[in-house]
């Protein structure tokens, strides 16, 4: 099934619609769907890269606002159904602390996210379930997919087809480790 996707998803980069397909499979990568926007964004820069910061654009813009579905579908499925079975089970406690502990890191689970090859659909419907801030999930959201998309669309519109290889290959392990020494960065100042 994964395979299908991909290779749908492939397929949509030469479409005569690729915008408007690139900014629904970022919407729904957002909150459910698996493959991610990259995959259609690098050959639709490559086969335009005068259009590389309007590819980036549609795919931040509609990924954010997938990421608020996501939000939306975390706050109202878990009051719904969620909570009422963690109380009958007696672990609505142990929820709320474990609630209180991600939004606390709050930002950089949804930078990092955002960012890193992490699905981003987790980190959305969990800062949704947990009653993350609104505007600190949003504002971290247009940043972390922000870097993320716009980094990928300028590397391809300088560097052309032989970057296409680090970028589907090893930026979500340079994110990655970028993410890991500015916690640690972080972490040293304030421990110091």
């Amino acid at each position: 099934m994964l395979k299908g996707l991909y290779d749908w998803t492939i397929r949509m980069a030469d479409h005569p619609r690729a915008l408007w397909v690139l900014a629904g499979v970022s919407f729904v990568e957002s909150s459910f769907f698996p493959i991610p926007p990259d995959i259609l964004m690098i050959p639709m820069i490559l086969a335009r890269p005068n259009r590389a910061w309007l590819i980036a654009l549609v795919a931040l813009v509609s990924s954010v606002l997938g990421g608020m579905l996501g939000y939306a579908i975390g706050a109202f499925a878990f009051e719904q159904i969620g909570q009422p079975i963690l109380e009958s089970m007696g672990k609505a406690d142990s929820m709320a602390e474990f609630s209180t502990k991600f939004n606390d890191f709050g930002f950089w689970a949804v930078l990092t996210a955002g960012v890193t090859p992490f699905p981003y659909k987790v980190i959305t419907i969990m800062s949704g379930w947990t009653g993350m801030p609104l505007m600190t999930f949003i504002a971290t959201s247009i940043l972390a997919r922000g870097i993320r998309f716009f980094l990928v669309a300028g590397l391809l519109w300088k560097f052309g087809e032989p970057i296409r290889n680090f970028i589907e290959k090893r930026l979500g392990l340079m994110f990655t480790l970028f993410i890991i020494l500015l916690v640690g960065g972080f972490y040293l100042v304030k421990h110091l």
